[in-house]
């Protein structure tokens, strides 16, 4: 069954652009990891939001550990108002099939 995990940092605002740049570095090495479906960055004013879809929760499990993710949270040390904030979901299908869900 497939993960959709929501992974959001809020950027001190003198880093932000750092902290973007680190994101965006990550996103072709994530890319390439087994059971990557989608792996995309999304901004606010205040905000990154990645949006995530990994084949199975084993994949995500491996992704937690991966060289790319800890390469991220390094560069995002000391730049980040307060934590990051994950939360991996189950889709729950409804309506149309290609737009009910990721």
């Amino acid at each position: 069954m497939p993960v959709i995990t929501v992974a959001t940092v809020k950027p001190l605002p003198e880093h932000r652009d750092e902290v973007k740049a680190a994101f965006i570095a990550a996103i072709e090495q994530v890319h390439g990891e087994d059971g990557c479906e989608l792996y995309a960055l999304n901004q606010s004013d205040d905000r990154l939001v990645m949006i995530e879809k990994w084949a199975s929760p084993a994949a995500v499990q491996t992704h937690s550990g991966s060289p790319a993710l800890q390469k991220l949270f390094a560069a995002l040390k000391g730049k980040l108002d307060g934590p990051l904030d994950v939360v991996n979901l189950e889709p729950v299908p409804a309506g149309d099939p290609a737009k009910g869900q990721l």
